[in-house]
């Protein structure tokens, strides 16, 4: 690593530096909208507890280890998690039918519902943000946050 940095040019530097704080100022507003999200699905619900009901909504149904591997998330507070959204109405448990010993978690209608309403007002904010974005330049971002996200260099057009 200590190589690969000593062959950075400044502007390259300055590059990178620029993209760290755009990350600082695009995660904190992210996460004002977790909180308010998790507030809107539920008073009092913890951001952590909201991102386990998403992640479940958009990859699952999922066990409580997938679960904790996908958000890099300690089990036993997910499994907390798990119970909060469960006594809300939010998930269900089942058997899972190919290991016995564990149970898949699935969103309910009514969690479904509730993300869709808590998201509703970030999602217009975002289509506010790039209203006068191109689809191209939209889905261009995308591929680089993915790339990015992965470890990947962005394919080229």
């Amino acid at each position: 690593m200590a190589d690969v940095m000593s062959d950075v040019t400044d502007d390259r530097r300055e590059a990178v530096q620029a993209l760290e704080s755009s990350f600082s100022e695009l995660m904190t507003v992210f996460r004002r909208f977790v909180s308010e999200a998790a507030e809107r699905v539920s008073p009092g619900m913890l951001p952590a507890t909201f991102k386990a009901l998403s992640v479940v909504s958009r990859f699952g149904p999922l066990t409580l280890s997938a679960l904790a591997e996908r958000l890099a998330a300690d089990k036993g507070f997910l499994s907390r998690s798990i119970t909060e959204l469960e006594e809300l109405g939010l998930v269900t448990r089942t058997p899972d039918p190919n290991d016995g010993r564990s149970r898949l978690i699935t969103v309910t209608e009514l969690g479904h519902t509730r993300l869709a309403e808590a998201r509703a007002p970030h999602e217009s904010r975002l289509f506010e943000a790039i209203a006068d974005w191109t689809i191209d330049d939209i889905r261009h971002l995308s591929t680089l946050l993915h790339a990015l996200a992965v470890g990947e260099v962005p394919a080229r057009d």
